[in-house]
Parts: C-alpha cells; sequence; structure tokens
C-alpha cells in the first residue's frame, strides 16, 4: 500500500520502518530530521502533512499531544487539506477520546474514515513489531488497515467506535502507572526494612504480584536505570488526559491523581526525561533514603 506515516520519533521510526520491511511504500513527515535508515530503504521526504496525504491511501499520525494531532491533522498544510474520498486516517499517537471523537467527525465529513489505533509496549515493542494496538473506528476501515497493524503490533484489538481506542489506552497508563508506584513504594518498604530489594524482587516474581513491571521496571528501580524507556513527560500527559476526561465524566480518580502528583515531582526535581519508573525516586525523596541492592 501508499502509506504516509507523520512522526517519526522514537515509536514512530522504527513503526513505519517495519511497515517499509513488510513491502509497503512510505511517504514521510516529521519535525526533525527523518532516520536515514527509513530513506535508504526507499521512504520519501515529504515537505508537509498535506503533501503526505495526496500521495497516499493511508494516513499515519503518531505525534505526542492532542494539540500535535489537529495541528497534523487541521492546519493550513494538514492532512485533511490533502484528502480525497475513500482515504483511511489512523492516529496511532496517545491523546483525548473526547478529542478524537471530533476529529473522527472531521475526517468522515470529507467522505474519508478514521481510526484511533494507540499503542502500548514502547520503544523495545516498536521496534519488535510487537505493540499492543487498541482501535476504535469502523469495522470495515478496521479490516483494511489490519494488514498494518499486524506490521507493527501482536495483539491487535477492535474495541469499539471512535474514541474506544483512545480509552483503552488511557486505562492502560492509569494501570501502569498505578502499578510502577506499587513496585516503587514495596521495594523502598523492603529496602528500608533492612531487605536485599533485589532478592525481595526475586521472591516475588514468583507469586501473585508477578507483573511484567515488577519484572522490567523494578528492576530499573534496583540497578538505578532511569534511561527512558517511556518518559516521565509523557506519561505526565497521559495521566492529565486521564484526569480531565474522568473530571468530565464525574469520575474520581484518587490513587491516577497521586501517582501524577509523583510524577511531577520527578519532573521538579530535573527528570522530566527519566523513565516512568523514577517514580520511585519521588517517594525517596519523600523517606530521604535511596533504594540499594
Amino acid at each position: 500500500m501508499n502509506i504516509g506515516f507523520i512522526g517519526l520519533g522514537i515509536m514512530g521510526a522504527p513503526m513505519a520502518l517495519n511497515l517499509i520491511n513488510a513491502g509497503h511504500s512510505l511517504f514521510l513527515n516529521t519535525r526533525g530530521n527523518v532516520n536515514p535508515e527509513l530513506t535508504n530503504k526507499g521512504g520519501v521526504v515529504c515537505a508537509t502533512a498535506k503533501e503526505v496525504a495526496q500521495k497516499s491511501d493511508i494516513i499515519i499520525t503518531m505525534v505526542p499531544n492532542t494539540s500535535d494531532v489537529e495541528t497534523v491533522l487541521f492546519s493550513h498544510d494538514g492532512v485533511a487539506a490533502g484528502l480525497s474520498k475513500g482515504k483511511l486516517v489512523i492516529d496511532m499517537s496517545s491523546i483525548s477520546p473526547i478529542d478524537t471523537k471530533t476529529f473522527a467527525q472531521k475526517i468522515s465529513d470529507l467522505g474519508c474514515d478514521y481510526l484511533d489505533a494507540p499503542v502500548s509496549g514502547g520503544e523495545v515493542g516498536a521496534k519488535a513489531g510487537t505493540l499492543s494496538i487498541m482501535v476504535g473506528g469502523p469495522q470495515n476501515a478496521f479490516d483494511r488497515a489490519k494488514p498494518l497493524f499486524e506490521a507493527m503490533g501482536k495483539n491487535i484489538t477492535l474495541v469499539g467506535g471512535n474514541g474506544d481506542g483512545q480509552t483503552a489506552k488511557v486505562a492502560n497508563q492509569i494501570i501502569v502507572a498505578l502499578n510502577i508506584e506499587a513496585c516503587a513504594e514495596a521495594l523502598l518498604f523492603a529496602a528500608k526494612a533492612g531487605a536485599d530489594p533485589a532478592k525481595v524482587r526475586e521472591a516475588l516474581m514468583g507469586g501473585f504480584a508477578s507483573s511484567k513491571v515488577l519484572e522490567v521496571h523494578a528492576e530499573r528501580m534496583i540497578k538505578r536505570t532511569f534511561n527512558p524507556g517511556f518518559r516521565v513527560e509523557l506519561h505526565q500527559k497521559d495521566l492529565s488526559i486521564a484526569l480531565d476526561t474522568a473530571k468530565k465524566l464525574g469520575l474520581s480518580l484518587p490513587n491516577t491523581a497521586t501517582a501524577q502528583e509523583l510524577l511531577n515531582s520527578c519532573a521538579a526535581h530535573g527528570g522530566s526525561g527519566w523513565d516512568h519508573s523514577s517514580i520511585v525516586k519521588a517517594l525517596e525523596f519523600m523517606a530521604n533514603f535511596e533504594i540499594k541492592s
């Protein structure tokens, strides 16, 4: 297929490369420089998002936040300006479910389909093509896009209509944040009590507390490897979406709010670019105690 890909950052570049390796022709646009591996393998760089849309049958966006998606889609030289009837727009960013529904309606009014398809799995999953992809939108559009999703991910689910993919991603980010926070509290407790946190983690991995977060992020906490991964500032953004949407829905998410405050503390200490497992550092600041194996 002729595929447009807009947003070639830590996640977008390897996702686009997997599409090229699957045999698709890619038209590319991003804020910074395009990874030369993409152009060396045939990717064509376009000057604007509009040009990408004009040359592509399916356009994928993978940018940081809601306002970025809106700009890419609806600015003067945006995707919408280059669309013709029958094309498909897929937003794989992690953004507001409510705004997603508005974007989808605007694209539908132009005679095109829209899918929200945020991902989970981080840079490792993007490179390996093993991302979990949560999709919202029409069944026929999902069927059309599925070969592309299969080139980028393994666990691919049509959750429901437009916005439901983003809702699933917000739920994912809540669970991940609270699991990281739980692991951080547990290891900090164990270390302050005099136990070896590495041995405690090893023991917990064989029980009901076992999880992917305990496996990966707790090890980061013990080894003090806070290079991202998934940056604090990005998880802040996702939890802001969760809390803002919850307010509009009349919900209280008290533990999500606590996790956000811990991320805010990391950012205040210069850690916006740290891995989100650094939530443990915010707890360590309050305890005046650092986990050591």
